[in-house]
């Protein structure tokens, strides 16, 4: 996982992944809270990888 950080522009905070600026909020508050939301997120949901399968095919019920 990138190391994030929150960085006071203006009046406005900005958090940043390494050095992209992800997402914008108006207080440090919020922007710590959706950090670490993201953050647990991130640990209980592995994102999928690139070679499985994404499909969201029905599958056809066994007939006995």
């Amino acid at each position: 996982m990138k190391k994030y950080s929150i960085v006071r522009i203006g009046s406005e905070y900005v958090v940043q992944a390494g050095e992209t600026s992800i997402l914008k909020v108006s207080s440090r508050r919020e922007a710590a809270k959706l950090v670490t939301d993201a953050a647990e997120l991130l640990q209980h949901e592995p994102a999928p990888g690139a070679d499985e399968p994404t499909s969201i095919e029905r599958e056809d019920p066994e007939v006995p």
